[in-house]
């Protein structure tokens, strides 16, 4: 059994469960240098939402946070979240944006690419994996975790076998909600590694309570790679913290290797700017602790907060039990989707509509509309004719892979926005988020006018006469 190796999640998916992707660039920079010392497998720093995040909350542009971190991170391998043919948006995307985000990403320095779907359709992950070998970066394939009557460990296996027969160069189980048990994932990853040759990673959350040790009996299974989130950022909705299994690892045959005295270093770093989140009310408490609704009702614990927001509006918090009770039932209709974004949204606000409402899809959101048309892929399990009958009536169901019926729109787009681009990825931004991204370029070329007029001596001004 060779070292486990780990990936530090700080830079991207630990701020992204406890501060909704807030941290700043300037916030990371002054720490990459020791980050790339400490000897990780790789730093997940990009991708998720945090691309949305630096545009609509941050002022920033997400290539040039990708590129100073590529500059301060020599020696260890960066790597980012994708979500298939949706990118880092909420919708399929032609093949031609596609092909042209992942050069862009592997060309400004990712060296390795996590690509998942929400449906655990392979066909909505097949383009990015494709593009990422082609531009020579390196292709996780990824698999949704859940729990449901049709998910089971056999079906998982397949499904990593045939993610691996599409030339994936690892595989990372994707454990969104914080679900996996540890004697349920030593079965998984035991059996998982007769049948798959490359490298095995296990993503979780210590949503549940359960992540530390479901690590632990991972790695006694074989797995290859851990995801884990240094200590200030980490726990409640986070991923289990780095500094503990790397001790609990040490001197063992599954020794990390990773610097304690390192490890320190980085997490006094982020102390400061985790006791600011909280003093700012960023950070709420309540996401720091054990959600032990996460294993009773397996719902995320984004999901169960967005159900709280939704019934609060409709003054209907009384309904709340109902509509935990419902939300399976939407699910086993809706053919058994993963509940990971957008499908924990859509299952979640239609199950608050029907009790609402007070009758079964007397109201019916476009999104449940669009999953029953096949628009989002193929769900787990075929939904039943009078569920579709009664979602979209007579309209058709496609059954072809959704990106198939996206029309090129890479040059439309760079036409759109021409009189704003200042570097090719512009175009990319525009095409996943437009409003967003024009209120972007407005604000950055408001900023460029600034500076370069208070460059400006007062002799150098020429007034108008």
């Amino acid at each position: 059994m060779a070292k486990v190796k780990i990936t530090e999640t700080i830079l991207r998916d630990a701020h992204q469960s406890l501060i909704a992707t807030r941290m700043k660039t300037e916030e990371m920079i002054a720490i990459l240098e020791t980050l790339d010392q400490v000897g990780y497998n790789a730093l997940e720093m990009w991708g998720g939402a945090t691309y949305d995040s630096c545009l609509r909350f941050l002022n920033e542009d997400p290539w040039e946070r990708l590129r100073l971190i590529r500059k301060n991170v020599k020696n260890t391998k960066l790597q980012m979240l994708l979500r298939g043919q949706n990118l880092l948006g909420y919708k399929h995307y032609a093949d031609d944006v596609v092909e042209e985000f992942v050069k862009r990403a592997i060309g400004n320095g990712i060296d390795i690419i996590r690509i998942f779907d929400a449906l655990n359709d392979v066909r909505n992950i097949s383009k990015a994996l494709e593009v990422t070998k082609k531009e020579g970066g390196h292709a996780q394939a990824t698999i949704s975790y859940t729990i449901s009557p049709v998910h089971t460990n056999e079906a998982f296996i397949d499904l990593g076998v045939e993610l691996q027969q599409m030339g994936a160069d690892s595989i990372c189980i994707k454990d969104m909600a914080g679900l996996l048990d540890p004697y349920g994932t030593y079965d998984l990853i035991k059996s998982m590694k007769k049948k798959i040759s490359i490298p095995i990673e296990l993503h979780t959350h210590a949503t549940s309570g359960l992540g530390s040790m479901t690590y632990l009996k991972a790695i006694e299974a074989g797995v290859d790679i851990i995801d884990t989130a240094i200590s200030p950022f980490s726990g409640g909705t986070s991923q289990p913290p780095t500094e503990p299994m790397v001790a609990t690892l040490q001197g063992t045959k599954y020794d990390t290797g990773l610097d304690m005295k390192l490890l320190n270093d980085v997490a006094e770093h982020f102390e400061p700017i985790r006791d600011r989140s909280i003093e700012s009310g960023l950070l709420d408490p309540k996401v720091m602790g054990v959600d032990i609704n996460t294993l009773i009702y397996q719902i995320p614990g984004g999901m169960l907060s967005n159900l709280v927001s939704q019934l609060k509006q409709q003054n209907a918090m009384d309904k709340y039990q109902e509509v935990l009770n419902e939300v399976p039932r939407v699910r086993e209709d809706l053919g058994y989707p993963p509940l990971v974004t957008p499908t924990s949204q859509i299952v979640g606000t239609q199950a608050v509509l029907n009790v609402v409402m007070g009758e079964r899809y007397k109201m019916v959101a476009n999104e449940v509309k669009n999953l029953v048309k096949g628009m989002y892929g193929k769900t787990t399990v075929p939904i039943k004719e009078d569920i579709i009958k009664k979602i979209i009536g007579d309209s058709e169901v496609i059954t072809c892979r959704p990106a198939d019926l996206i029309e090129p729109e890479l040059e439309r787009l760079k036409k759109e926005i021409s009189q704003y681009m200042e570097q090719e990825e512009d175009v990319l931004s525009y095409a996943l988020f437009p409003q967003v991204a024009l209120d972007f370029f407005k604000y950055r070329n408001a900023q460029r006018y600034q500076i370069d007029h208070s460059m400006l001596n007062e002799e150098d001004m020429v007034y108008p006469v």
